[in-house]
């Protein structure tokens, strides 16, 4: 029996021992790596687009705040976060969508009827119908959506919203 290999009970023991042990790291091991890693490497849909409503719900001439809520998962953190627009309805087909948000330092603007403006209630900025600048600090008219981020399709408005 020359080439015969000959295992000791005490060297066998180890090597069941180390391989079972190799067996439960790696079952373990393996799930808690991707656990770990597995946020980090997955994307976030940074654009979507919104359904704001039937084209029918807005009234010609009068703005009308949307509000809606996109979640985000950042790890293991949810988070939901609001946001609002305006949508004007100009003529039976033509649409317009501001956001509510005040481009001086981002405080949600109003609608003013007795203005007829949008209204800042932080630093008395005031934005035009049109979304232009009329007064205060603010660097730029309210950003807006039209062209390729607004759509109305089957008689529902929506936008391509970017989360930024």
């Amino acid at each position: 029996m020359a080439g015969s290999h000959h295992i000791s009970r005490r060297d066998f023991i180890k090597l069941m021992t180390f391989g079972a042990g190799g067996v439960i790291a790696a079952g373990i091991g393996l799930p808690a790596i991707d656990y770990l890693i597995d946020p980090a490497l997955r994307k976030n849909a940074a654009e979507a687009w919104i359904p704001l409503g039937p084209l029918e719900n807005f009234v010609i001439g009068k703005p009308t705040l949307v509000n809606f809520t996109r979640s985000k998962v950042n790890g293991w953190e949810r988070t939901a976060n609001s946001y609002g627009v305006f949508v004007v309805r100009k003529s039976e087909t033509e649409v317009i969508v501001f956001s509510n948000i005040c481009t001086h330092l981002g405080c949600r603007v109003n609608w003013s009827e007795t203005a007829g403006g949008y209204l800042c209630p932080c630093h008395d900025a005031e934005f035009g119908p049109d979304g232009g600048i009329v007064r205060g600090p603010q660097p730029r008219p309210l950003d807006r959506y039209e062209g390729d981020t607004l759509k109305v399709e089957e008689g529902v408005v929506s936008i391509l919203f970017t989360e930024g």
